[in-house]
């Protein structure tokens, strides 16, 4: 199945009843996908007359606690920081999938991961995180929407999802999980009253202080997603002493490169992030007989910080790139990887 239409799917399986997107490509897959399927399910369908309004229809929908998605690219992801804040700060569960292409700009149509950044820093205004997610298969696509709906709810917190325009586009075989089996509205929900009247959800503090404990829990929560959410796959590092680090289709390029090296006696491991944020920091500091770290993105350098971070100076860190919509090559990280090893 298409990348695209199984993350669809998947997200129609995991409970899914709201989705509010604009196309653009390499995504328009799933709004169009989407458009047939919701009213299958009783759900609702909106094309929106912009992302920002999309973004703030998800607001609208997770705060009666629905499960909700939306879904751009690159420039439209962009377009939704403003709302992301708002949805973090009101402590909304949404799941915001970015299949990204090449920027900066309006760039081309061709794939990247040049929105690392502004996905684990928080491209919006403020103190907040997002959790971040990155597949690097159709399956893990798939896996990882039911997940990011479950993460959303139990931290009533935005859940990124970063593709690219190869997975979006590109077709495998994919298990899909049982459909979801909803227990209603979560008691925050605005729809649901209590005694003492009704609830409020909102993102607008006008004292200080107020703003400053608001701020205070934020922290609290995501302090505690750092310690129990962090995944991560490692692809023979137990002996590696050359280590790359990728995400998303770099990790099935450099996978790739490991096994290559490996045939030629080269001690080569993948490690591989699942949640960008949290970052798995830890399994990087615990790597034993390691030498060096390539870090391979498509784009100038974005989570190779990351990683140097983890690895605080414990080994040389280098970064393999390509970027403007440019793919990897596993021949030419082969090749670095030799020459590392003969230094």
């Amino acid at each position: 199945m298409k990348g695209n239409e199984a993350l669809a799917e998947a997200a129609v399986r995991a409970g899914c009843r709201f989705f509010f997107g604009y196309p653009i490509t390499p995504q328009s897959e799933i709004p169009e996908y989407m458009a047939r399927r919701m009213p299958e399910v009783g759900g609702t369908f909106i094309q929106a007359e912009s992302e920002v309004a999309a973004i703030n229809m998800a607001y609208g929908a997770a705060s009666a606690g629905k499960r909700v998605m939306v879904t751009s690219s690159s420039p439209g992801i962009s377009l939704m920081q403003e709302g992301l804040s708002y949805l973090a700060a009101s402590e909304l569960p949404c799941v915001v999938v970015n299949i990204m292409r090449g920027t900066p700009g309006l760039g081309g149509i061709g794939p990247s991961q040049q929105d690392y950044f502004q996905a684990v820093k928080g491209g919006g205004h403020g103190d907040y995180r997002n959790i971040v997610l990155g597949p690097s298969t159709v399956q893990e696509m798939v896996d990882c929407v039911e997940l990011a709906f479950d993460l959303a709810f139990k931290y009533r917190n935005p859940v990124c999802i970063l593709g690219d325009g190869i997975l979006g586009q590109m077709m495998e075989p994919v298990l899909f999980p049982e459909m979801y089996a909803s227990l209603g509205d979560p008691d925050w929900a605005v729809g649901n009253f209590t005694a003492k009247g009704k609830r409020v959800i909102h993102s607008c503090y006008l004292n200080n202080e107020d703003l400053e404990k608001l701020v205070h829990k934020l922290f609290d929560k995501y302090e505690t997603v750092s310690a129990q959410e962090v995944r991560f796959s490692d692809f023979q590092c137990r002996d590696a002493s050359i280590v790359f680090a990728a995400f998303g289709t770099s990790a099935r390029i450099a996978k790739q490169a490991v096994q290559v090296l490996r045939q030629k006696d080269i001690p080569a491991g993948l490690l591989q992030p699942l949640t960008l944020w949290p970052f798995p920091y830890r399994a990087f500091k615990e790597m034993q007989n390691l030498r060096a770290v390539i870090v391979v993105e498509m784009n100038m350098g974005q989570m190779v910080e990351d990683v140097r971070l983890a690895l605080d100076s414990a080994a040389p860190v280098y970064k393999y790139g390509r970027t403007g919509g440019m793919v990897p090559s596993a021949k030419a990280l082969v090749e670095m990887a030799e020459k590392i090893h003969l230094e």
